[in-house]
C-alpha cells in the first residue's frame, strides 16, 4: 500500500483474533469468506480477501504486479518461492530463539542447511540485478524480504551471511526504502546468532494459576480483642468482603463470542481409548534422534488394534514442475488437516528434481480406516493420492517407517532420489 498509494487502515490489537472475532468489520468479511481467518480485507465497496498474499496483490498497482504476463509470472513465481522455501526453515530456525517453539537440534540443523540453499539461489540470481524482477522493486522484492526479517535480525550473523554479499546487499536496499521503513522502522541486521533460550520458551507459555492446598489446617483466631466481638460482626464483614471481590468467573465480549461458537463432534469419539500416546512419541520424534530413539520408541509403543499405518503416493506426477511448487502442494494440504493433528502423523517426501519428480508418505491414522473420509473438511486433497494400508507386522512396513521417519535410505519402490521431506505433526 506503500509504494501503490492505496488507502489502507490497519487495526493493531493485542489479541487480534479475539478481538476481531467480536468486531462488527471481521463478522462482515466472515459472512462474505465463510469462515474465520486472519489477516482479512474489506473494501469500501464490501469487496472481501483473506490470506496476505492475494490481498497484498490487490492493494498493489502494475509497475508491483508486473506490467506484462512474463513479469507477471516471475513475480508470482518469487512470491511462491517465500511461501514455501524460505518460510518453513526460516520458522523452524527462528522461532526456538524468540521463545515461541520447542528447539530441535536436529531440524534446525536442517533448517540451516536449507536456508543456505536459498541464500545460494538468490545470490546468484541477484548477481547482475538490483532487485528480483525488472528494475525497481516488485511484489516479488516486498514478500521475500519480508519473509528474511527475523532470519536478518536474529541468526544471519557476519560470518553465515559472508558467502552471500549479494543477498545482504539487496535486502538493506529494500528495508531502506522509505516504504519500507515506514512499516518496518529500523531493521539491524543481527551482530551474533541467537539460540534456544528453555527459561524464554518458559516464560512464554500462559501462567496457570496454583490451586489452594487442600490440607492447609485453617487458621486459629486471635484471643483477645477479636475474640470478644459479637459473631454478627464477623459475618457482616464477610459479607461485605464477598459482596466487594470482583467475579472471576466473568467472561469478556470476546470470550463470549468464542463460546458460542458452535463445538463440532470429534470424528474418532467412537473409537476405545488407545495405549499409545501420540503426542508422546511426537515429542520423541521432535526433540530426539530419529533412529535410535523416536522409531524404537514408535514400534515399542505402538497399538495396532487402535492405529493404522497408510502408504500414501501421489496420483500424478506428471503435473509436478519445480520442486518448491511442489513442497508447497504438501504444506497446503498439511495446513488443511490441520484438526487431524492430534489423532495423525506423517512424514511425507519430495523425491527428483524440477520437472522428474514425485510425492509419497507414511502416515499414521487412529482406528483402522483412512481417516479423511470421517470429515468433510478432510476430502479436498486425499482424492489426489493412491493409498495402501500397511501391515505393521511385516518387515516392508518397518522398513518403510524407518525410512521415511528418518528420511534416509534407499527407498528401493521410489527410483529417484531424495529432495525435502515435510512432516505433519
Amino acid at each position: 500500500a506503500q509504494y501503490s498509494g492505496a488507502r489502507l487502515k490497519v487495526l493493531h490489537v493485542c489479541h487480534i483474533y479475539l478481538f476481531l472475532l467480536a468486531s462488527d468489520l471481521f463478522l462482515n468479511v466472515v459472512f462474505c469468506i465463510g469462515f474465520t481467518t486472519v489477516p482479512a480485507f474489506q473494501g469500501d465497496d464490501g469487496f472481501c480477501l483473506f490470506e496476505s498474499n492475494a490481498i497484498a496483490h490487490y492493494l498493489s498497482n502494475e509497475a508491483l504486479r508486473g506490467s506484462s504476463p512474463q513479469t507477471q509470472s516471475q513475480v508470482l513465481q518469487w512470491v511462491s518461492f517465500a511461501d514455501a522455501e524460505i518460510i518453513p526453515p526460516a520458522s523452524t530456525w527462528v522461532f526456538p530463539t524468540l521463545g515461541i517453539m520447542q528447539f530441535n537440534k536436529q531440524a534446525t540443523e536442517q533448517a540451516k542447511e536449507e536456508v543456505k540453499k536459498v541464500l545460494s539461489v538468490l545470490n546468484h540470481h541477484l548477481n547482475t540485478r538490483t532487485f528480483l524482477v525488472g528494475e525497481r522493486v516488485s511484489l516479488a522484492d516486498i514478500s521475500v524480504a519480508c519473509s528474511m526479517i527475523w532470519l536478518f535480525k536474529q541468526v544471519l550473523e557476519p560470518s553465515f551471511r559472508q558467502p552471500f554479499p549479494n543477498v545482504t546487499r539487496w535486502f538493506q536496499t529494500c528495508v531502506n526504502q522509505p516504504q519500507f521503513k515506514t512499516v518496518l522502522g529500523e531493521v539491524k541486521l543481527c551482530d551474533k546468532m541467537a539460540q534456544f533460550d528453555p527459561k524464554k520458551l518458559s516464560d512464554m507459555q500462559p501462567k496457570k494459576d496454583t490451586p489452594p492446598k487442600k490440607d492447609t489446617p485453617p487458621k486459629k483466631e486471635k484471643a483477645g480483642k477479636e475474640a470478644g466481638k459479637p459473631q454478627e460482626k464477623k459475618d457482616k464483614k464477610k459479607k461485605e468482603e464477598k459482596e466487594a471481590a470482583p467475579a472471576e468467573e466473568e467472561m469478556d465480549e470476546c470470550e463470549a463470542a468464542l463460546a458460542s461458537e458452535p463445538k463440532t463432534k470429534d470424528p474418532f469419539a467412537h473409537l476405545p481409548k488407545s495405549a499409545f500416546v501420540m503426542d508422546e512419541f511426537k515429542r520423541k520424534y521432535s526433540n530426539e534422534d530419529t533412529l535410535t530413539v523416536a522409531v524404537p520408541h514408535f514400534w515399542e509403543h505402538f497399538d495396532k488394534e487402535g492405529y493404522s499405518i497408510w502408504y500414501g503416493e501421489y496420483k500424478f506426477p506428471e503435473e509436478l514442475t519445480m520442486t518448491f511448487m511442489s513442497c508447497n502442494l504438501i504444506m497446503g494440504m498439511f495446513q488443511r488437516l490441520d484438526k487431524l493433528r492430534k489423532n495423525g502423523f506423517a512424514s511425507v517426501i519430495l523425491f527428483g528434481g524440477n520437472n522428474d519428480s514425485s510425492i509419497s508418505g507414511i502416515w499414521i491414522f487412529r482406528g483402522q480406516d483412512l481417516a479423511f473420509t470421517l470429515s468433510d473438511d478432510w476430502q479436498i486433497d486425499y482424492e489426489s493420492y493412491a493409498w495402501r494400508k500397511l501391515d505393521p507386522d511385516s518387515d516392508e512396513t518397518k522398513t518403510m517407517v524407518k525410512e521415511y521417519f528418518a528420511w534416509e535410505g534407499e527407498f528401493k519402490h521410489v527410483g529417484k532420489p531424495f529432495s525435502q521431506g515435510k512432516c505433519f505433526k
